[in-house]
Formats: structure tokens, C-alpha cells, sequence
């Protein structure tokens, strides 16, 4: 098993792509080791001193390490790692554990432009965030605001409010006069 490395905009996580299947559908966040009880593959990953984060994409897994930590003393404990999941035969998630759909649904008067934002968000924003090793999540519309949540190397990346503001923002405002605002959930 050959796993591909590549860097993301945020330098302190990085892309690991397995070359096979992670997640068949969604995508799953594991901001905190709390929150990795659900996957044993997530597990392993906070089990490497130095790790903060993980997250599951399709065919990657991204992985963001404390700021102490140098990639090249972590990374090796990382491929190593996943490599070692893929072979056991392991499923990436537990029992019972379900991978994000991504979106919140909201009906009602606004339900028309929340379809359209979602389907702009599905077709021109979350292929691009996963490129760099991340993802979107659609959390609400109110009163022109949009209300969104980065993932994964996305999180916390020192460009993403850019990405926010500039990219998407502006994206949802040409396409959507009714949007006025994007901001981020925490």
C-alpha cells in the first residue's frame, strides 16, 4: 500500500490519501480524541502524540498536528498508522457511527434559496475545500446571513476567512441576490 502526502493551505495539517475508499458518503470530523470514540481508525490517529485533529473525506484523511510538533517527526507515525488500519481490515467507522451529511435542512419561506445555496455549495465550494483536505458544512440562513462551518485542514487555517469572505461570499451573492453575508460557525 502506497499512501500520497500533500500539503494544504493550512500548514498545520496535512492530506494523507490512501488511494482507496475512506468514507463511501459525507464526510467526518473529529475536532478533539472525545469526539474520535466513533472510529477506530480516528482512535489510532490520536494515539500519535501530537495530534489535534483528524479528519475523513472520501479518499483522504487529513490530519492537523500541535503547533510544537514538526511534521517530520510525526508524519512517518502517521502513514504508519493508517497503513497499519487499512491492512487490519478495520472499518473506518464503528458500529453504529454515521458520517456527516453536511448540511442542516430549513424549510419554510427561505426553503427555495437554501436549496440554491446548497446546491452551490455541493457543486462549487466543498470540491474545491476537499482539494486542500477539507470541508463545508451548511449550518443556516437568516435574514441575507449565511451561516457556515469550515472542516478539517480548513479549520483554522490561516486563509480560510479569506476563503469565506472573497471566494464563497461572493459566489453565493452573484448567484443569489437574496445573500447579503457569509459567516462562520465556531
Amino acid at each position: 500500500m502506497f499512501i500520497q502526502t500533500e500539503s494544504t493551505p493550512n500548514p498545520a495539517t496535512l492530506k494523507f490519501l490512501p488511494g482507496q475508499t475512506v468514507l463511501e458518503t459525507g464526510t467526518a470530523d473529529f475536532p478533539n480524541a472525545d469526539a474520535a470514540q466513533t472510529s477506530p481508525l480516528a482512535q489510532r490517529l490520536f494515539g500519535i502524540e501530537g495530534t489535534t485533529g483528524v479528519f475523513f473525506g472520501s479518499d483522504f484523511v487529513t490530519v492537523t498536528k500541535a503547533d510544537a510538533v514538526d511534521w517530520d517527526h510525526i508524519k512517518p507515525s502517521l502513514l504508519g498508522a493508517i497503513m497499519e488500519h487499512f491492512q487490519s481490515g478495520q472499518p473506518v467507522m464503528g458500529a453504529g457511527a454515521e458520517a456527516a451529511g453536511g448540511h442542516a435542512d430549513q424549510d419554510g419561506p427561505d426553503g427555495e434559496i437554501v436549496t440554491q445555496i446548497k446546491e452551490l455549495l455541493d457543486t462549487r465550494v466543498r470540491p474545491a475545500v476537499a482539494q486542500d483536505g477539507g470541508d463545508i458544512t451548511f449550518y443556516g440562513f437568516d435574514k441575507g446571513v449565511v451561516y457556515l462551518q469550515m472542516q478539517g485542514a480548513c479549520s483554522g487555517c490561516p486563509s480560510s476567512t479569506l476563503t469565506l469572505k472573497m471566494g464563497i461570499e461572493n459566489l453565493l451573492r452573484h448567484y443569489i441576490p437574496e445573500v447579503v453575508e457569509v459567516r462562520p460557525v465556531a
